[in-house]
């Protein structure tokens, strides 16, 4: 173990007695912050890594992990050393928590947050880390913070019911629609308008009433422009839908 790892055990030297002898206190870490940890992740989306850290045991294992497909951590391993140094810091200089800017070992941008997680009397007894991976694509980070586009499939089942918000509704998934497919480079800029339209006629939006006019100011576009869209993509719908077997 190198001297850093050895400085990190040596300053939580006072946590290692009868109070937390008499308890498992890596069970009572995961019970108590794992909802937590999962409630963060889902508030911020698939792009935050959750880590939980042992500073009570040697090396300092990891506890739980949520989202955890991005990092190269195991449960049961040791911290990094890259993340003893900052915990050092913070026994040393008294400071609870810490937020920074740094790369992964690919390059990419990350922002992360250490919480130390202490007892009553004010014993640190584990470590929190929160990372958001900041290299996915920004319609991703800011999707996630969206209301999610099936609210718009429930406006297609039963429009009636959101009679009071549906232009709320559609301006939120034309505008969630618009973003995603100005942000495929797969898609030409030609063709964007014409994908916008098809994939909300996918989504039921055109089964709204006004949505035509609403989503030809949006696009810029006259709503004969919209009609054809529309028109084209029936037609090509049933172009590729199976011919109806004949009946004797």
């Amino acid at each position: 173990m190198p001297a850093q790892r050895e400085t990190v055990e040596s300053l939580s030297q006072p946590i290692e007695q009868e109070s937390v002898e008499q308890n498992n206190t890596e069970s009572v870490l995961v019970h108590r912050y794992g909802g937590v940890m999962e409630g963060l992740a889902e508030m911020f989306g698939q792009h935050c890594e959750l880590s939980l850290y042992s500073l009570t045991e040697p090396g300092q294992p990891l506890l739980k992990q949520v989202q955890g497909e991005q990092g190269t951590h195991l449960v049961g391993e040791p911290m990094p050393e890259s993340l003893a140094l900052h915990v050092i810091a913070l026994l040393a200089d008294s400071v609870r928590h810490v937020t920074y800017f740094a790369h992964t070992r690919l390059g990419a941008p990350i922002k992360t947050s250490l919480q130390l997680l202490l007892n009553a009397q004010g014993e640190a007894l584990g470590l929190l880390c929160i990372h958001l991976h900041l290299g996915a694509p920004f319609h991703e980070l800011l999707g996630e913070l969206m209301p999610k586009p099936q609210v718009a499939q429930r406006v297609e089942v039963s429009p009636e019911n959101f009679n009071n918000n549906v232009e709320e509704l559609v301006t939120l998934t034309v505008e969630r629609t618009i973003e995603g497919i100005n942000a495929n480079g797969l898609v030409a800029n030609h063709l964007k308008n014409k994908h916008i339209v098809t994939t909300l006629y996918e989504k039921g939006i055109f089964d709204i009433k006004d949505a035509i006019a609403m989503v030809s100011s949006k696009l810029n576009i006259s709503k004969h422009t919209v009609y054809l869209y529309i028109r084209q993509k029936k037609r090509d719908d049933e172009e590729l839908s199976p011919p109806t077997p004949e009946t004797s």
